[in-house]
């Protein structure tokens, strides 16, 4: 089972990047997915959540930039982030909430992180 993220990169102050992340493995269900991140030196911290009813949660220092969605057919979590500054340059990780076909509850899941660079 595991968490496969893409789409970080380097982009200009203002810009946009799109943030992929794909669940596989012997999974029943997806709880809820989303993406953290970790600027250097800080610790890791919420960017957005949602859940299999497209409930969505956001960090203020995002909210109006930046849209999360999913696709539970593909089992795939996405991150839209419009308006880029410099002070969003972290490595995000996707992460899960997920119940595996053997596991009688829920468990937790971390991507491997994508570098999100945004240069001034």
């Amino acid at each position: 089972v595991q968490l496969q993220a893409s789409g970080g990169g380097l982009v200009q102050f203002g810009g946009s990047l799109r943030l992929s992340c794909a669940a596989s493995g012997n999974i029943h269900h997806i709880v809820v997915m989303g993406w953290y991140r970790q600027a250097p030196g800080k610790q890791r911290e919420l960017v957005a959540t949602i859940t299999q009813s497209d409930e969505t949660n956001y960090s203020d220092s995002v909210k109006g930039r930046f849209t999360v969605s999913r696709d539970n057919t593909k089992r795939a979590v996405y991150l839209q982030m419009n308006s880029l500054k410099v002070e969003d340059t972290a490595v995000y990780y996707c992460h899960a909430v997920l119940v595996l076909v053997t596991d009688i509850g829920p468990r937790q899941l971390w991507g491997q992180g994508t570098l999100v660079t945004v240069s001034s």
